[in-house]
């Protein structure tokens, strides 16, 4: 959801779990004592967003950071980070770790070290219900208005397929609900966006997902590179989590389905 990755290059440098019962000591790998602080762009539902009070975060990474912050025997402080800029926020200690569905690649782990992966995503191509529009490949958004949010896989995609020669229309958004927003006023002909976040309004009548690509992205959580300690007892626990159910049992409270196979 956030640039697209191949799941081999985490598996080629994943580190050998280890176990994590021992609770951490506090301000051992954090940057500050008793917390675990998570940089977040809380507005890419359903993975993060705010509930209709508009302040306490929901979604999936946001109930996984809390569950990996307990485990380390450590609170979850979730800060509210531009998408544009989260990366940098890492870089100078505004917090521990990046849980916002950013996606593993090859070029960022030049600069960060990534968690194994927690959930594997693909592109969905989505259409107003009785648009009478339904394209059967990214081909067919050809002469189109296709809206996505920028600097995220999405944007990569379509950036893809124009390179292939497709012509198309972009409508870039900083959000992607804008993107989708857009589409349910008749001002763009299609949105691309992570099937992921279809999910969100896979419910919504204005709505219909017409085609969805493979997996081919994979997220996880971002850690400054030098934090090694953080990196090993993060990694242990989503192994953790994997194992005892845990994990499957986020992925039904926010996705109504198991995505284990997604990681696989």
């Amino acid at each position: 959801m956030k640039k697209s990755a191949v799941l081999a290059a985490v598996i080629a440098s994943a580190l050998v779990f280890t176990g994590c019962s021992k609770k951490a000591e506090p301000g051992e790998f954090t940057a500050e004592k008793g917390l675990l602080k998570i940089g977040m762009e809380i507005g890419y539902p359903p993975m993060e967003y705010y509930d209709t009070d508009g302040k306490t975060p929901c979604g999936f990474d946001v109930e996984l950071g809390k569950a990996v912050a307990s485990r380390l025997g450590l609170e979850a402080e979730i800060i509210d980070t531009a998408w544009d800029g989260i990366f940098a926020g890492l870089d100078t200690n505004k917090y521990d770790c990046v849980m916002s569905a950013a996606t593993i690649t090859p070029k960022r782990l030049e600069s960060m070290d990534f968690s194994s992966a927690y959930i594997g995503n693909g592109q969905t191509i989505v259409v107003k219900a009785g648009s009478g529009f339904k394209p059967a490949s990214p081909k067919d958004l050809e002469g189109k208005t296709v809206a996505y949010q920028a600097e995220t896989t999405s944007d990569l995609f379509m950036e893809k397929q124009a390179q292939e020669g497709l012509k198309f229309t972009p409508a870039e958004f900083d959000k992607v609900i804008n993107a989708y927003d857009e589409l349910k006023l008749g001002r763009c002909d299609a949105v691309v966006s992570d099937a992921l976040v279809y999910a969100n309004y896979a419910n919504d009548p204005a709505y219909e997902s017409v085609w969805v690509g493979d997996a081919d992205e994979y997220f996880g959580i971002a850690i400054r590179k030098g934090n090694s300690l953080l990196l090993e007892k993060i990694n242990a626990v989503l192994e953790e989590m994997k194992n005892d159910g845990t994990m499957k049992e986020l992925y039904l409270k926010v996705f109504n389905t198991d995505l284990s196979d997604t990681i696989k």
